[in-house]
């Protein structure tokens, strides 16, 4: 069973910094890629940031230059530092990782709320 553990979320005013961490449950080496996903009420889950196992990345344009994926092998873990947060940052940030063995399985974690003030 894969468990994913979001840590890090809580309240910041806006320009402040927070960095989120992703506990798993295996080696992290295991997945083809680890990510970061946010939602808020009434919207779809947005893609926030990606890190192979390789550790090639990605971000969202909303978030490219203030965003940071970054990953620890030794600690199973992945981080997402957030500076120069933004009020429109505001939203339940969720940990994925996927690995692909004959089908593509898709784990979640719980969720970490980052509420951002003006």
């Amino acid at each position: 069973q894969v468990q994913l553990v979001e840590s890090g979320g809580g309240l910041v005013q806006a320009g402040g910094s927070l960095r989120l961490s992703c506990a798993a449950s295996l080696r992290i080496s295991t997945f083809n890629a680890m990510a970061w996903y946010r939602q808020t009420p009434g919207k779809e889950r947005e893609l926030v940031a990606t890190i192979t196992n390789g550790g090639n990345t990605n971000y969202a344009d909303s978030v490219k230059g203030r965003f940071t994926i970054s990953r620890d092998d030794a600690k199973k873990s992945v981080y997402l530092q957030m500076n120069s947060l933004k009020p429109e940052d505001t939203a339940v940030y969720f940990c994925n990782a996927q690995y692909i063995i004959f089908k593509t399985h898709i784990y979640w974690g719980q969720g970490t709320q980052v509420t951002v003030s003006s």
